[in-house]
């Protein structure tokens, strides 16, 4: 119980160090052109579904304008000669792990879903920058079949900076393109995901990543239930055969239309038949959950669910979660994420979900809302929201450390009232998560274009 007691004040300590850092980290996402594009928040995944091409389709997120401002021109004379002089390109230093808050030591091992833009190896410095003991990324476009190969830069600094931010690939959830259905009836559709789908594990092999989380796909209305999940469990043990060591996590859905994954015994089905179930494992994303009709928001409620989850699935499969409060109501089959503590989960329910010893030692990944830079904004605009955009992940992050192993003790009982009690630590970090939507909110909204 000390030792519990010493990381929260070791929490609240380094987030006070962070706020203090936040400005370094931004003017280093300014200088190596991360600026906006790779340091601002996901914005929230979501289940889509499509009758034209039978694939889930990703809400387009706005692009950013570049910084035309921030190009260095020199148009002086040179008097002896009468030509233009161009000033030397600036060097970017690389990043140094000293130059980040330190990250609070816990055995949750909480996160963002964060941009890898400009290089794969600048998602660990986003990571960083809001004091994460794991996160997530895309390792390509999430909206096209084809992409870039990986550059072997990119990928021998990921691999550099992941020992030097000390980082474990175990607590590393790369997710899937939304384009991907392997529960498709269409031979030659499955085929095109397949390969996608296979690109992506190989990119994790090449980064030596452990997991791979992704959506297990749809019958798009055109197999039963039973043949699409054949389909699924077909291509993970191909790719199980055409990869080395990667674990496959399924990941489960919210239930609208066709989707598959909702239930608990629906993913428990697809790993039946997969052969290596060493390589086969589980996200629960806590926004689908409750979506999907699963009351997790009291104690009671969260034990009931994972007891039903042993019993159709298996805990040992339990490889990562998705932390998500939740804009829709319980049972609403809607996909639509909230920032921690605004929605209908409440910060209560993570209070309990991160006091259970089953939830430690895996990616807790946040995907909660984005606050995107408005187009046209100025060049200072786009700096203020970036740093309040990652200001939003740094509360959430913050908070949820400070909560994690809150409730109970090694013996289970519940742990004493300290300073007011778990109700007003609960509506403190309500209250700093809300202060810090708002700021990233008011800028977003158009409020900092000037």
């Amino acid at each position: 119980m000390a030792l519990r007691r010493s990381t929260r004040f070791i929490a609240v300590a380094a987030t006070m160090q962070m706020m203090a850092t936040a400005a370094a980290v931004v003017t280093y996402a300014a200088t190596s052109g991360m600026l906006s594009r790779s340091v601002s928040p996901l914005s929230s995944l979501s289940e889509h579904e499509s009758d034209t091409d039978d694939n889930p389709r990703p809400t387009k997120r706005a692009r950013t304008s570049r910084d035309d401002d921030s190009k260095d021109k020199n148009d002086a004379k040179d008097t002896q000669e009468g030509k233009k002089t161009r000033r030397k390109k600036k060097e970017i230093s690389e990043p140094i792990p000293g130059d980040f808050a330190a990250r609070v030591t816990n055995r949750w091992k909480i996160g963002p879903h964060v941009s890898s833009a400009g290089g794969v190896e600048n998602a660990i410095v986003n990571a960083a920058s809001v004091g994460a003991n794991a996160f997530a990324i895309f390792l390509k476009s999430q909206r096209k079949w084809d992409s870039n190969a990986l550059k072997d830069e990119s990928i021998a600094k990921f691999k550099e900076r992941m020992k030097e931010f000390g980082y474990s690939p175990r607590h590393v959830l790369p997710h899937g393109s939304y384009l991907v259905n392997l529960g498709n009836a269409d031979s030659e559709k499955r085929e095109k995901s397949y390969q996608c789908f296979l690109d992506d594990l190989k990119r994790c092999e090449q980064l030596g990543l452990e997991l791979y989380n992704f959506h297990p796909g749809s019958t798009v209305g055109a197999a039963t239930l039973e043949e699409s999940i054949a389909l699924i469990a077909e291509s993970i043990n191909r790719a199980h055969k055409e990869t080395e060591h990667v674990v496959i996590v399924l990941e489960n859905m919210a239930g609208s239309g066709n989707v598959i994954g909702s239930r608990f015994v629906e993913l428990g089905d697809i790993i039946k038949q997969v052969d290596d179930k060493t390589r086969v494992g589980v996200c629960l994303d806590t926004c689908h959950m409750f979506a999907a009709g699963y009351d997790i928001t009291t104690e009671a409620g969260w034990n009931a669910t994972m007891a039903e989850f042993d019993t159709d699935v298996g805990m040992s499969y339990l490889r990562g979660m998705h932390i998500n409060d939740s804009k829709a109501a319980l049972a609403s089959k809607k996909d639509r994420h909230e920032n921690i503590g605004l929605g209908h989960l409440g910060l209560r329910t993570f209070a309990h979900i991160l006091s259970d010893p089953r939830t430690r030692d895996i990616p807790l990944i946040l995907e909660t809302p984005a606050y995107d830079v408005p187009t046209g904004s100025s060049a200072a605009a786009r700096e203020r929201l970036a740093t309040e955009g990652m200001g939003v992940w740094r509360a959430e992050v913050s908070v949820l450390n400070r909560l994690s192993g809150r409730l109970t003790d090694e013996s289970g009982e519940e742990e004493e009232a300290e300073g007011g009690g778990l109700e007003s630590e609960l509506e403190a970090g309500r209250k700093e998560i809300a202060n810090a939507v708002a700021k990233a909110s008011k800028l977003r909204d158009g409020k900092g274009k000037k």
